[in-house]
């Protein structure tokens, strides 16, 4: 069966994130994703405070931006939330947006060597080893955590491009597809995942997370349309559900269908009732995917 979950945008204020959490834990919604965007809001600080103000909500990362956060930061990080909520935290890797780590002083020459060096050096850490390493840009000498987590943490990533996809596929336990990605995109995307996984030798369960542009109400066309243009679509069929439940439940069925584990639906920046969002698919649309 496939998971639902919402996104807490980062455009609105950290002082908003508490009434959101307690709404989507009351109402039983099943994840609740966070965004590392620069220069908005910390992933680790909202992701924390969120778990400590709930009891059942999983919280997800995605993406916290490798080149901005030393690998041995994040595993202590990460392996910490793990140990004081276990099994409510999902976090994902990405390349992080280029100007963006341009601007921080931190855009490397080949952000695939980076991001295939850093999924290998997290993931050893995150099971206990002790990491010597000398890559072009991860290098660890004797690291080990010295809390990981007690049991196995899934190291999802996310990314663009072909080569991108497959390493998500040959170096990460799952993957977490933009929004804005069609059913077919879905498609394709686990295909190259598929093709990554298969070079490497790797084989089990791959959890596949997709967001997924959403809206409800009586201007939900109108805010559609202003996200088009905010992420420079030339259509938002086939990139958004709106509606009420039925015709969002229906919508989402359809990236269900091309492969998805966990759907999470991603809200306008200007939804006028964020909270009511989160009852709105926990209550109504939930029922309905299932």
């Amino acid at each position: 069966m496939t998971d639902l979950g919402v996104v807490f945008l980062p455009q609105s204020p950290p002082e908003r994130l508490r009434d959101i959490v307690l709404a989507a834990d009351e109402a039983g919604l099943e994840e609740l994703w966070l965004w590392e965007d620069c220069f908005l809001e910390g992933g680790i600080a909202t992701a924390a405070a969120a778990l400590a103000w709930t009891e059942r909500v999983r919280v997800g990362v995605g993406l916290l931006p490798v080149p901005l956060r030393n690998v041995a930061l994040t595993a202590m990080e990460v392996a910490t939330l793990e140990r004081l909520f276990p099994g409510r935290f999902r976090v994902g890797v990405g390349h992080g947006v280029q100007d963006w780590m341009g601007q921080v002083g931190a855009r490397v020459e080949s952000p695939l060597t980076l991001l295939r060096e850093y999924l290998t050096a997290l993931r050893a850490l995150l099971a206990g080893d002790r990491v010597t390493t000398e890559g072009r840009y991860v290098r660890l000498s004797e690291v080990a955590l010295d809390w990981p987590p007690q049991a196995p943490v899934p190291l999802l990533a996310g990314a663009t491009g072909p080569k991108s996809m497959r390493l998500c596929g040959a170096a990460a336990d799952g993957v977490v597809l933009t929004g804005g990605t069609t059913p077919q995109g879905v498609r394709d995307a686990l295909a190259l995942v598929a093709e990554g996984r298969e070079e490497a030798g790797r084989v089990g369960a791959y959890p596949v997370v997709v967001y997924l542009h959403a809206a409800t109400g009586p201007d939900a066309d109108a805010r559609l349309e202003r996200e088009r243009e905010r992420w420079g679509y030339s259509t938002m069929a086939d990139r958004a559900v709106s509606g009420d439940a039925e015709a969002v439940a229906a919508g989402a069925r359809r990236w269900a269908e091309a492969g998805a584990d966990t759907i999470v639906l991603q809200p306008t920046p200007d939804d006028p009732d964020p909270e009511g969002f989160v009852r709105f698919v926990a209550r109504d649309v939930r029922p309905l995917l299932a």
